[in-house]
């Protein structure tokens, strides 16, 4: 699987860009029909949010799925979105294992 890592106006963390590909790689393992993962780590400073985003797209044959949270943390914030991903991704597998 592909992954493309954008860090939207800050600096790149390589530790983060780590931790980031080896979630991303478990998920690949466990789902092998995954092409492609976006991701785009954000901050925003606003008073009602936590501020770091993670937002996720992945690709693969079918609808892309997409997932985002805003957290204290960039890893809990990496880390909820794939867990976000994980979800979407094994009701995925059902449906294509009712078809087959």
């Amino acid at each position: 699987m592909e992954v493309h890592i954008e860090f939207v106006k800050m600096p790149v963390s390589e530790n983060l860009q780590d931790y980031i590909e080896k979630k991303l790689h478990k998920l690949y393992k466990k789902y092998d029909w995954l092409i492609k993962a976006q991701v785009f780590i954000k901050y925003e400073n606003t008073p009602t949010a936590k501020g770091k985003i993670c937002e996720i797209i992945l690709s693969q044959s079918g609808p892309q799925i997409f997932a985002s949270s805003n957290e204290e943390n960039y890893q809990v914030a990496v880390k909820h979105t794939v867990n976000d991903l994980e979800k979407q991704l094994s009701k995925r597998k059902q449906i294509m294992m009712s078809h087959l």
